[in-house]
C-alpha cells in the first residue's frame, strides 16, 4: 500500500466528524470505553489470526457485514442458526454455500464473553470486525460509533432479496436507497470489491452467449481469454471455481478496482455497469485517480451503512451465543 495507515487515519476521522451528528442520537464512538476497554484489541487479533491463515477471509468478514446490514438492519440477523420455528438468512440464496465468516465471529465472542461478559452486541462485533478486515487488509481506518443490540428474529425471504450481481443497475441503487444510501454509496461500497473473489456461475454469462451468440463486448479481451479458460462454457462443475473480483491486486484493499472497472476488466456485469452510467462512470475515474479520496469516502460510507436500522437502547438484547437468541 503506497499510503500510510497512520495518515489515513487522520484523513478520514475528520470527514467522520460530519458523520458524528448522525449517528449520535443513537450510538456512542465511546460506548465500551469502561464497560470492555479491550474490546479493540480482542477483535483485531482474532481478524488478524483469520486473515494470517486465509486471505480471503478479509473479504468476507466485509461481505458479512453488507449482508447484515441489509436486511432487517445491522442487528446480527444474518449469524442466527435456523430453528424449528423460524427459517433463518444462512441459507438464502447469496448466502448459501456463499457467507463465510462465522466462525471467526464465534471466536471472537467467545473471548469477549471472557474478558467482559453479556456486554458487547454480536452486532458491534461484525461492525468492528469489517472495519479491521479492511484495516488489516491495506485499507483505511475509520472510527465505528457503537451501541448495537442484537435483534431476535431473522428473514430468508429479506435475505433472497439482497443486491445481486445478476441485477441492472437502477435495480440495484434502488435497495441501496431504499436503505437511506444514496449512488454514491453504491459506487463507493462497490469498491469492497476490490478484494476477494466470486464463483464462476456469477459472471458466466458474460463469457459465452451474452448477447448474439458472443460474449460481453465490454469484458477486456486478455481477461475474458482467462476467464473462459477458468470457467468452462459447458462444465457445471466449474461454477463453483473462484476468479479474483480484482485480478491485479486481488487480497490488497486499494483503488485498483476502479482502475480495472476502467480498463474494462471489472469481473462482475454489475461492477462493470458503473461505467455504463455518465454520474456513476465519472465517480469512477475519480476514484481510480485518487486512492485517498476512495479511502475517505469508503469509510463515510461503511460507518453510513453501519448505522441502517440499529437496535439501541432496549430495544433487542445482547446475545450471548451469536448463532442463537438468548
Amino acid at each position: 500500500m503506497d499510503q500510510n495507515p497512520h495518515s489515513l487515519f487522520f484523513v478520514t476521522f475528520f470527514g467522520l466528524l460530519l458523520l458524528s451528528p448522525r449517528v449520535s442520537c443513537q450510538l456512542d464512538y465511546k460506548f465500551y470505553a469502561s464497560t470492555c476497554p479491550n474490546l479493540t484489541k480482542i477483535v483485531r487479533y482474532s481478524v488478524w489470526s483469520a486473515i494470517a491463515n486465509d486471505t480471503r477471509m478479509a473479504a468476507s468478514l466485509l461481505r458479512l457485514h453488507f449482508h447484515d446490514c441489509f436486511v432487517n438492519g445491522c442487528d446480527a440477523s444474518v449469524l442466527l442458526d435456523d430453528t424449528g420455528a423460524t427459517k433463518g438468512e444462512k441459507n438464502a440464496f447469496p448466502n448459501k454455500n456463499s457467507a463465510r465468516g462465522y466462525e471467526v465471529i464465534d471466536t471472537i465472542k467467545t473471548n469477549l464473553e471472557k474478558a467482559c461478559p453479556s456486554t458487547v452486541s454480536c452486532a458491534d462485533v461484525l461492525t468492528l470486525a469489517a472495519r479491521e478486515a479492511v484495516f488489516l487488509a491495506g485499507g483505511s481506518y475509520w472510527d465505528v460509533p457503537l451501541g448495537r443490540r442484537d435483534g431476535t428474529t431473522a428473514s430468508e425471504s429479506e435475505a433472497n432479496n439482497l443486491p445481486s450481481p445478476f441485477e441492472p443497475l437502477e435495480n440495484i441503487t434502488a435497495k441501496f436507497t431504499s436503505k437511506g444510501l444514496d449512488v454514491k454509496d453504491v459506487v463507493v461500497l462497490s469498491g469492497a470489491h476490490t478484494i476477494g473473489f466470486a464463483q464462476c456461475f456469477t459472471f458466466k454469462s458474460r463469457l459465452f452467449k451474452f448477447a448474439d451468440g458472443k460474449p460481453d463486448p465490454t469484458l477486456d479481451a486478455s481477461l475474458l481469454q482467462t476467464l473462459q479458460s477458468t470457467c468452462p462454457e459447458d462444465d457445471a462443475d466449474s461454477d463453483t471455481k473462484l476468479s479474483p473480483l480484482d485480478s491485479v491486486t486481488s487480497t490488497k484493499f486499494d483503488n485498483i478496482y476502479y482502475k480495472n472497472l476502467v480498463n474494462n476488466s471489472g469481473l462482475l456485469k454489475s461492477d462493470q455497469a458503473l461505467m455504463g452510467d455518465n454520474k456513476t462512470a465519472s465517480m469512477v475515474i475519480n476514484y481510480s485517480k485518487f486512492p485517498y479520496l476512495f479511502y475517505r469516502d469508503f469509510a463515510a460510507s461503511m460507518v453510513k451503512m453501519a448505522s441502517i436500522g440499529v437496535l439501541t437502547g432496549q430495544s433487542g438484547e445482547i446475545r450471548k451465543n451469536c448463532r442463537v437468541v438468548n
